[in-house]
């Protein structure tokens, strides 16, 4: 008998990542003011707390809009510091576009966060609520469209949807799923 496969989705961000799990989510919050080097090595180290044991890691990528252009390079060196984190470990992470997280979440690739949101808690029966609410659903996004890629889908996704999972960039899994 075959085991499901741990995966982890994660929604890279300074001040509120979303990490999910299969029937949970998760953030991590920094202190309000903290910033450069701590922040990165906070983040971090809780997200190494999160991945211990994942088969893989579904990042969400950059997005270049949304006039982040002042966080940018923070933000690029957690994306970096967290693919080093998993490639330490051993453990295998796909990067998956905003566009293509919105598609398998809502149909189309500019749905919003709270289409996304009302997405995760329909198809999923997750409910993200609160601070970090879209943060945690697009995680949950990440961590279906990983479980998916691997043939364990947690839910039946239209066809259009599924579209999200072409777009992505998957590692090699070979064994992954057996």
């Amino acid at each position: 008998m075959s085991t499901v496969p741990r995966v982890i989705g994660l929604d890279l961000s300074l001040t509120c990542t979303g990490v999910a799990g299969e029937g949970w989510t998760d953030t991590i919050r920094p202190r309000t003011g903290v910033r450069g080097h701590p922040r990165l090595a906070f983040i971090v180290e809780h997200i190494t707390e999160h991945i211990r044991g994942a088969d893989l890691v579904v990042i969400e990528g950059p997005s270049f809009g949304g006039g982040v252009a002042h966080r940018h390079e923070d933000l690029a060196g957690l994306r970096v510091m967290v693919r080093h984190a998993c490639w330490r470990r051993g453990i295998p992470y796909a990067v998956v576009p905003p566009s293509c997280r919105a598609l398998y979440a809502t149909g189309k690739g500019s749905g919003s966060k709270g289409e996304v949101r009302d997405a995760i808690r329909t198809r999923y029966g997750v409910e993200c609520d609160g601070p970090g609410r879209y943060d945690q659903a697009d995680a949950y996004t990440l961590l279906a469209m990983g479980l998916h890629h691997l043939g364990w889908p947690l839910a039946v996704v239209p066809d259009n949807n599924r579209r999200g999972l072409d777009g992505s960039q998957w590692p090699t899994t070979e064994g992954l799923a057996a």
